[in-house]
């Protein structure tokens, strides 16, 4: 087992809850409550217990479009020893100060919080997450630094901070299961659960994410190592662009070499790939946060909106404004509403 027993306290996690938002992601559920469930048969007892919470107890409809009941309330959930919130990154409270209230109460009084995939953007709505660090999928990383500039987002599977552990999608909720049989059961536990579910590979919840390359079946950490170095560069300069000369040079080879290294391994330039990267950053704030076009456009790397406009119009088929149209936004300093849930 790769993750450390006691990463959550000395006690083991047994009694678990999920507070389910509309549209939460299905496979975030599934993998989180199976392995508990296996865990359970090979003891022959129940280990573990949970309970299904939305935040005024009705039902939940997942991303998939099934509904779920729901056993209690957020406000009437009790005998917890730990919540984690699955939803989109568009989750909001229905009620945006009892609901937050409760968690930080619950926080108080010694209930581990957490959160999957964009089930990390209301729990920082409610306040819990301010000056911690957290797992935020790849995908939604630049709208969460935009909306929650307190909060610092990092680049592993799984992040605790105190008793607050963010895993940043389905596969590492899976992971996180399996640590709660290890601190329940032990390791030969855990190896029969994996075994179980073919899931040979038990990860570190300080791995990083594996970020899948455009134009190719591989992920950054399986480029070449120029190329690898060069994607990095690139992911750690997206505000202010960097010249490609000058990436080659910090990648220790030529730009011809870089130009042929990185289109054998992605079918694309470094150019074309960097300003890629840019736009995908550009279309996350688009969606899920509401700042300016002009802003956003800075935020990239670009000297003006029309330049970004003309760029994502090409790569997107639609305008900034108008793929943000799509979308509903609740106020003018939340992210968007948005039907797209991470799984």
């Amino acid at each position: 087992m790769t993750m450390h027993s006691g990463d959550f306290g000395p006690a083991p996690l047994r009694r678990i809850g999920f507070l389910l938002f509309p549209g939460f992601p299905l496979a975030c559920l599934s993998a989180a409550v199976e392995p508990l469930r296996a865990a359970n048969e090979i003891a022959g007892r129940e280990v573990f217990s949970w309970t299904l919470i939305t935040e005024t107890g009705t039902q939940a409809v997942a991303s998939a479009g099934m509904p779920f009941s729901a056993d209690t309330s957020l406000a009437q959930a009790e005998g917890l020893d730990c919540l984690f919130l699955l939803s989109g990154p568009e989750a909001e409270f229905a009620d945006p100060v009892s609901s937050p209230g409760r968690l930080r109460f619950l926080a108080r009084h010694g209930v581990a919080l957490g959160a999957a995939a964009g089930g990390v953007f209301p729990l920082a709505r409610s306040g819990v997450l301010s000056g911690r660090r957290c797992a935020v999928h790849w995908c939604y990383r630049p709208a969460f630094e935009t909306a929650f500039a307190d909060c610092t987002a990092v680049d592993r599977l799984a992040v605790r901070d105190g008793a607050i552990h963010t895993v940043s999608g389905a596969a590492a909720m899976f992971d996180l299961s399996l640590e709660l049989i290890a601190n329940a059961l032990g390791d030969a536990a855990v190896n029969e659960v994996a075994c179980l579910f073919q899931h040979a590979d038990i990860r570190s919840g300080s791995a990083r994410q594996k970020v899948p390359v455009l134009q190719s079946g591989r992920t950054v950490d399986q480029m070449p190592p120029a190329v690898k170095q060069a994607m990095s560069i690139f992911s750690e300069n997206v505000e202010t662009p960097v010249g490609i000369r000058e990436v080659a040079r910090m990648a220790g080879i030529s730009p011809r070499q870089l130009e042929r290294s990185f289109r054998t391994a992605t079918g694309l330039s470094p150019g074309e790939y960097y300003r890629r990267q840019r736009l995908k950053a550009a279309r996350q704030m688009v969606l899920y946060s509401w700042d300016s076009i002009s802003d956003i456009a800075h935020a990239v790397g670009y000297a003006s909106s029309s330049t970004l406009t003309l760029h994502y119009r090409k790569f997107y088929g639609v305008t900034p404004v108008q793929d943000r149209k799509q979308t509903v936004v609740p106020d003018t300093r939340r992210p968007a509403r948005s039907t797209r849930a991470l799984q």
